[in-house]
Parts: C-alpha cells; structure tokens; sequence
C-alpha cells in the first residue's frame, strides 16, 4: 500500500464529503476509493469512519489521523516547493575545484557572470594543480585535464586539449621552422619542469620521444610562457594555455602535424542521480561555452 496515496485519499474524503465526491476529485473509481479506504483502515487497525448510505463521519482516531495526514500532506508539498523553487532560481553554496590556469581563465569568468545571474547562490573556487579528493575535500565538482582513474565519480565530457609546441614570431623569423621533433635536440627550449625534459610527439602512429635542453626550466605556466614570448625558446604547452598567445599572435604554433593525441577535459562529480540542482543548473550554463571555448584554440 501507497501509504501518502492513502492518506491523500482519506483527507480528499473527508475534504469533499463523501467516497463518490472523493473520486470524482482524484479522478479515481469509487470502488478504488473504497479499497483504499479499507485497506488503510486494515493497516491501522482502527475505523476511520463511521459510513452509511447518506453520510461519513470521523471516529475518534479519524480526528486524530487527519491532523496528522494533514501536517504530513503539507510538510511534502511545502519541500516540494522549495526543491522547485531551488530549480529555478538555485539557493545555497557551489564549490569547485580546477588546475590554475585552467580555472583562471576559463572557469572563474564563467563562474562570475552566472553569480550575477543567480543572487542566491555563493561559490567557492578553489584553483590547484594537485589532484584533490572530492568527496574527503567536500567538493560539488572538479575539473579534471588527462584520462581519469577509475573511479566512483561520474564525468561530463568537455572536449579535449592538445598539447602544442609554440614559438615567438621573432626567434621564428631568426632561426625558421623545426620540420621534425629529432631537431629540437638543437633548438632552444622552454620547460615545464613538472612535465620533464624529454617531450613526447607521434610521428608515423608510434610515439617518439624526444630529450630537450632547456635554456629556461619553470616550475609556472606563466612564466615559461613569458620566456617563450621573449624568443628564449621553444615551449611546449596544452593548447588552452597558450590560446590567447596564439589568438595574439605572440606565439606561433609549431610542428602541428606531431602532436601527440588530446587529452580530454571533463567535469567530474560524486554522483549523478542525485545531482543537486545548483550543480546541475551551472553545468548547464558553463558546458557550452567552454566547448567553444576549446574548440576555438588555434592549432595550426
């Protein structure tokens, strides 16, 4: 038994006066209300009404049971309301999680305008290169660049980003283009030093890795892509970090044609059937318009 249903029966009976008028109301049998009737009486184990051909009236425990089923109908409609309300205009506190850069120019300036857009809501944003626990940390969501462990958290695909060699103009137009990654051996280079000093590219469908010497080593994105646009060398960087160098055209990008494959960026959360709908409502908003955002990175 369908005890809300139930319960929604009884008070629609007592609220329009009789089993037929109840019916009428729920758009239901009256033999349907009448089982359902008796069954909730049978669960109770107490008569609810007293019933006879002209009229209905409550019994003792039918006054009691009804303030109850009323106090109960009422708690459920009222959080239904409020639920509703939060999917239209969402309430309460977000908290992401995204790699510096990354976070920096792609999500805080979406993250803003939605702020604006939704005056109930705070975030916190919390930018690091570290991947963090989500669930330990209590995160509502995390930006994630590279191929996922397996997991328990669900991902919203994004797109992807390729890693890109890039030069300024004027080391370009002093030394010319490499034509192979082998060639880098003799060229200048920037390093990530996270990243390492051998480079991997793909050449005829097989990885090949290639040993840099770098003049500059840079533990900051920033800053090794400040020495690359001062002609000290070559860098190799994910296309999004180095989009709006490219879009200047303080950088150019370099032997395309041996990229090794793109790593995918996704959004990751705990769950997804029981998504709140905070987060579900900025996913919504920002997933868009980051796609664009990466499928705009200039690549060659």
């Amino acid at each position: 038994m369908d005890k809300l249903k139930a319960m929604s029966v009884f008070v629609a009976i007592v609220d329009q006066g009789s089993l037929s008028a109840a019916a009428d109301k729920l758009d239901r049998s009256p033999a349907a209300i009448v089982r359902t009737l008796a069954a909730l009486e049978q669960h109770l184990g107490v008569r609810l009404l007293n019933r006879s051909t002209r009229r209905i009236a409550l019994t003792d425990e039918g006054h009691e049971y009804l303030q109850l089923c009323r106090r109960i109908l009422a708690d459920i409609q009222t959080t239904e309301l409020q639920l509703d309300n939060r999917r239209t205009a969402p309430t309460g506190k977000l908290s992401i999680t995204a790699p510096v850069m990354f976070g920096r120019l792609y999500i805080a300036p979406l993250l803003n305008q939605w702020l604006k857009e939704n005056p109930s809501m705070n975030a916190e944003l919390s930018l690091t290169d570290t991947v963090v626990n989500v669930l330990e940390e209590g995160f509502d969501l995390a930006l994630r660049i590279g191929q996922l462990a397996d997991s328990s958290l669900v991902a919203r695909s994004i797109g992807s980003t390729p890693y890109l060699l890039c030069a300024s103009p004027a080391l370009i137009a002093q030394r010319g283009k490499p034509s192979h990654p082998k060639q880098l051996s003799e060229w200048p280079t920037v390093c990530f030093a996270p990243n390492g000093e051998v480079w991997q590219f793909q050449v005829e469908g097989e990885v090949w890795q290639q040993r840099i010497h770098p003049v500059v080593s840079a533990n900051q994105i920033d800053t090794g892509l400040a020495a690359a646009r001062d002609g000290l060398g070559i860098c190799r960087v994910l296309g999004y970090q180095a989009q709006q160098d490219l879009e200047n055209g303080t950088l150019v990008a370099l032997l395309t044609e041996y990229n090794a494959p793109a790593l995918p960026v996704q959004f990751v959360f705990p769950h997804s059937h029981l998504l709140s709908p905070r987060v579900r409502q900025f996913l919504d908003a920002v997933v868009g318009p980051l796609q664009q955002r990466l499928n705009a990175i200039p690549i060659s």
